[in-house]
């Protein structure tokens, strides 16, 4: 009996331990999965070539062309004035805009006239005298006769009356014209200093003049933009923006000068006539804020794509082979937030539009949008197969239900 307990519970244990090595013989390991790989997924921009004209950008403010000082010539009364002649009217060429008192000149005009007269007669009658000294002379034939003898200095100094007669009759007429204040151009009266009544001494400002026959606007640009220019600009078309409303224009000359302090340069466009549709509500005053696109070369055919894809003269672009690769650029122009490209891209290259970390050239990419990637069904939905794990979980769940 001792001998039976000692041996029977010995035999349990020797059972329970054969039978679990049994089982864990029996036991198969878990299948193992292979590791998955996920590539990185990418958007990409086709690249197309496409014609350019660059231009380059600017800004100023429109002024006259010409701004006139309207100076009293003569001085004397104001009789009167023209109702246009007053800030912000127009007047053309010629317009009469203020007369000052003639009567003072018109006594002036006479008195010339009446000097002019008495001058011509008396030359006249010193030619007779010098004809009759002549023919006393020739009687006489012992010495010759003088100069004085024959009146010819007498002659000369009345030559001379004559002569200071004529320029005191068109120094009399031209101060009678001038108490009739005209226009010199087609303008726009900025300002008017006198009025009715008043005394215009000579060289007194009346008033001042804008031609709105042409307006200008000086442009500044930077040193390195005239590289992408034509002649340094001249003769250049340029849109002016203002508003909402769009004017020609065309630059007319380089001002030749850096400025000292803002180190840039000036072009000067001229735009003709800002004043001429006044009735279609476009007008272009003086003083107006533009901004100026400025005609340049001509870029032939170029790419252009969003700045940030360029990185040290760099773009990445996805292969056939769906491989990232790396192509060497040469950027024509930044402008605006977009790169311009000259060279080193082809037509239909697919530039990588996503931010890539720790991207090595030859590594495998999954492009989104790529048309021939396959289709799989999941769970009744049709969606693309982004990548293998995810064809291999679903091939596993339709197994499964299989089963």
């Amino acid at each position: 009996m001792n001998k039976l307990k000692i041996l029977l519970p010995m035999l349990v244990l020797g059972l329970g331990v054969g039978g679990y090595f049994g089982l864990a013989s029996l036991e198969q390991p878990p299948q193992q999965k292979p590791p998955e790989t996920k590539l990185v997924q990418v958007s990409v921009l086709e690249n197309h070539f496409q014609p350019m004209t660059l231009t380059v950008s600017s800004y100023g403010i429109v002024s006259a062309k010409y701004e006139t000082e309207l100076v009293a010539q003569v001085g004397g009364e104001i009789t009167f004035l023209s109702p246009q002649f007053i800030r912000g009217g127009f007047v053309k060429k010629g317009d009469v805009l203020a007369k000052i008192d003639p009567s003072d000149y018109e006594v002036d005009l006479i008195q010339a006239q009446a000097n002019l007269a008495a001058a011509k007669a008396a030359l006249v009658q010193e030619v007779a005298y010098g004809k009759v000294a002549k023919e006393q002379w020739s009687d006489i034939k012992s010495k010759l006769p003088t100069e004085l003898s024959l009146r010819k200095p007498q002659l000369a100094q009345e030559q001379a009356k004559l002569k200071s007669a004529e320029a005191s009759l068109k120094q009399a007429q031209r101060n009678l014209d001038r108490t009739v204040i005209r226009a010199p151009y087609d303008a726009l009266i900025a300002s008017r200093s006198i009025g009715p009544g008043g005394y215009a001494a000579p060289g007194e400002v009346l008033g001042n003049l804008l031609s709105t026959e042409q307006g200008e606007v000086r442009l500044p640009l930077a040193q390195q933009e005239f590289k992408y220019l034509v002649n340094q600009g001249i003769g250049a078309d340029v849109i002016l923006t203002s508003g909402n409303s769009l004017f020609q224009g065309k630059i007319v000359r380089n001002e030749s000068v850096i400025d000292n302090n803002s180190r840039m340069a000036y072009l000067v466009a001229e735009i003709k006539d800002p004043y001429a549709q006044q009735s279609a509500n476009s007008i272009l005053p003086f003083g107006s804020y533009v901004s100026a696109e400025i005609e340049g070369i001509h870029a032939g055919e170029v790419s252009v794509l969003p700045r940030h894809l360029v990185t040290d003269g760099q773009v990445a672009v996805l292969t056939p082979e769906r491989t990232l690769a790396y192509r060497q650029v040469e950027v024509l122009r930044y402008n605006a937030g977009e790169a311009v490209i000259s060279s080193g891209l082809e037509q239909g290259d697919k530039v990588i539009n996503s931010a890539l970390d720790y991207a090595m050239p030859g590594m495998k990419l999954d492009w989104v949008d790529d048309p021939e990637k396959p289709v799989i069904e999941h769970e009744g939905l049709v969606a693309p197969a982004n990548d293998d794990a995810l064809a291999r979980e679903s091939a596993t769940e339709n197994a499964a239900k299989e089963g």
